[in-house]
């Protein structure tokens, strides 16, 4: 009879938390900032499909990278247990401090169960209140553990040189436009194979941008940003370099020009959630058909 192999516990948790780390840091990296008016979350996202960024409840934002079918359960039950205990007890007494808490455990316990592989997600659990020294947001790592964040947060792909520059360029109270540009500036941030800081710039369609703003009159508080308004916030940052081969002649890459083709429909993101459409003209009547002037009978 051969013996098990035995792996100690120290070994057995240091195998599954480089596992996850790895899995992690293969993606982007997922900026959050306060700013006068709220938090921003941003990241780089090539999918028009699937978003790393939504919405819990009222006041409430949820943010992961990794795996999307991991984080995206994560999600689902976050939501059901807000509704849940909004309906059962007030609207109030859900709070982003219960669902941190709970999204701790789970992956707490996930983390520690043999039975199977570590989830290999990050998130963000993002709350606002009535002033910017009310808001929350807290970043959840792979094993559970919960930190309380101020200020800043970068989760997943490059986050030590991401927040590196942050941590010199942040300015406490800033507005929207400014804290937008931080977040894209640093997420263009990484190093090559040497070690070397190497910045790009991220295309606007590869963005995906939300805030939960205080200052909206809904009860709903999360927005996302559409392309079309992210390139009037952002305004001209300089060539792309995402895309190089596909510009035309008449127009450098990461313009308007090439973003979008004239006869592309308008963007439906360009629009915050629970806002009105523009109002349009309404249709003009026919002109009447031309009618010839009367002849003179005495004319020949």
């Amino acid at each position: 009879m051969s013996m098990p192999f035995y792996v100690s516990p120290e070994q057995l948790m240091k195998d599954r938390a480089d596992f996850a780390r790895k899995g992690i840091s293969r993606g982007r990296s997922m900026v959050a900032v306060q700013y006068a008016d709220g938090i921003l979350l941003a990241s780089e996202n090539v999918s028009q499909a699937l978003h790393k960024i939504s919405e819990i409840y009222d006041r409430i934002a949820f943010a992961a990278v990794g795996r999307y079918n991991e984080f995206e359960n994560l999600r689902i039950a976050g939501v059901r247990l807000a509704d849940m205990r909004g309906y059962a007890y007030d609207r109030r007494d859900v709070t982003a401090r219960g669902l941190a808490n709970a999204y701790a455990q789970t992956l707490g316990t996930i983390f520690s169960s043999g039975g199977e592989k570590p989830y290999e997600v990050e998130i963000f659990v993002a709350e606002i209140g009535d002033s910017a020294a009310e808001d929350q947001l807290y970043r959840l790592t792979y094993d559970g553990q919960v930190a309380d964040e101020h200020g800043y947060a970068v989760v997943g792909g490059a986050a030590d040189v991401v927040a590196s520059y942050l941590s010199e360029h942040y300015q406490e109270g800033c507005s929207l436009t400014e804290a937008l540009a931080l977040a894209v500036s640093a997420l263009g941030r990484s190093t090559n194979e040497r070690g070397e800081t190497d910045d790009r710039v991220i295309p606007v369609k590869d963005l995906e941008v939300a805030v939960l703003d205080r200052t909206r009159t809904q009860p709903r508080k999360f927005s996302r940003i559409g392309p079309a308004r992210l390139e009037r916030l952002l305004g001209d940052r300089g060539p792309s370099t995402a895309n190089p081969v596909e510009e035309g002649a008449d127009h450098p890459p990461g313009t308007a020009a090439t973003d979008a083709s004239p006869d592309d429909p308008k963007d439906p993101t360009d629009q915050e959630s629970g806002d009105a459409p523009p109002l349009q003209d309404p249709v003009a009547p026919p002109a009447p058909p031309p009618v010839a002037p009367p002849q003179d009978p005495s004319a020949p």
